[in-house]
């Protein structure tokens, strides 16, 4: 009697177990598993599209869907994460709307405390945005020094104070506790402590500094300069804030954008795709492949995850364009129609 019960008890830990664990690799919503695409879009408002990660599944605009009647902004920016949120920018608006991931169900509105926000991240109960304010062509005399970051609670999703940069500021990431701000007209790199709000110095790395990544304590940034000078990878090594650089031969002008997945750091050049090493010492001018652009098109949107890489055509800024997802050896695997102005890949797994 006594070994049937344990017996019995054995298997009823067994199912729950299982049926435990299968309930953890359910899907979450109807957006897990996949990627979005924030549409930019233009003075008549932006949109953000999902794909499944086995592509199979498309949505062309998943806020509206989820959230009919709500406008989400003018001139959508940046989407960032923190637990089962999403946080969508809109620029235009000064606004960040706050939805369910999965869902994507519009849970709240960071509306007040914003002024041209830029980009995301979030540690610990806050956010930290990058906000543009003015713009020099309509405030000579402050619009490039009165960036800053806005904080924001995000119990209560309001921005409850501001860091000051003193400088121009737009790309934000997070790495060991520091914040590191780039702006295309800014010669530096900014550095931030959240903890004490305070600006650290920063590093100089050379105007039009966009794109970065860390991997390995090293901070990784694609600059793009006008005119005759080249375009650079330049290599921050966090601990002791020691540069070096990859410059770029004339061939690859006026880069735009870097990702790095695996072990490899990705780059694009006008409609090519470009792939070293973290370690080497020079750039490749063989392209994994030169994205199927429409005349006048151009690279947008870039990332490179899931073992493919992921593009996006800016347009005319007007009407709906494409996203193309090519696999790592650069053959192509699906071309999707999105919304306007796609300009950036942000993965829900």
């Amino acid at each position: 009697m006594k070994l049937t019960r344990l017996f019995l008890l054995a298997v009823s830990v067994s199912l729950f177990v299982s049926c435990s664990n299968d309930d953890d690799n359910d899907p979450k919503g109807a957006y897990d598993n996949g990627f979005f695409i924030l549409n930019e879009g233009n003075s008549g408002g932006g949109s953000v599209s999902f794909a499944s990660d086995d592509l199979a599944n498309f949505t062309a605009d998943v806020y509206k869907t989820a959230n009919t009647g709500d406008f989400a902004g003018v001139y959508l920016q940046n989407i960032f994460f923190d637990g089962d949120k999403a946080y969508i920018i809109a620029g235009g608006s000064n606004v960040i709307n706050v939805v369910n991931r999965y869902t994507f169900k519009l849970i709240a509105k960071v509306d007040s405390g914003l002024a041209n926000p830029r980009y995301g991240v979030a540690k610990d109960g806050k956010a930290y945005v990058t906000n543009a304010n003015t713009y020099s062509y309509s405030n000579p005399a402050t619009g490039d020094t009165d960036d800053y970051i806005a904080v924001i609670d995000l119990a209560t999703n309001k921005v409850e104070s501001k860091i000051e940069l003193k400088a121009t500021a737009n790309r934000i990431l997070l790495e060991n506790n520091k914040l590191y701000i780039t702006d295309f007209y800014n010669d530096k790199v900014l550095i931030v402590n959240p903890a004490t709000k305070a600006l650290e110095t920063p590093v100089t790395i050379g105007a039009s500094g966009d794109s970065m990544e860390v991997k390995d304590g090293v901070l990784y940034v694609l600059r793009a300069p006008y005119g005759d000078n080249r375009s650079e990878i330049v290599k921050v090594k966090l601990s002791d804030k020691s540069v070096t650089k990859i410059t770029f031969p004339k061939s690859l002008d006026r880069a735009g954008y870097l990702d790095i997945y695996n072990d490899k750091i990705y780059y694009t050049s006008n409609k090519s795709v470009y792939a070293i090493s973290p370690t080497a010492t020079e750039a490749s001018t063989t392209a994994i492949l030169t994205a199927n652009l429409p005349t006048g098109g151009s690279i947008y949107g870039f990332a490179v995850e899931n073992n493919k890489i992921y593009i996006a055509d800016a347009g005319d800024y007007a009407s709906n364009s494409k996203a193309y997802i090519y696999n790592l050896s650069g053959v192509s695997q699906k071309e999707l129609t999105v919304g306007v102005g796609p300009n950036g890949f942000y993965f829900n797994n």
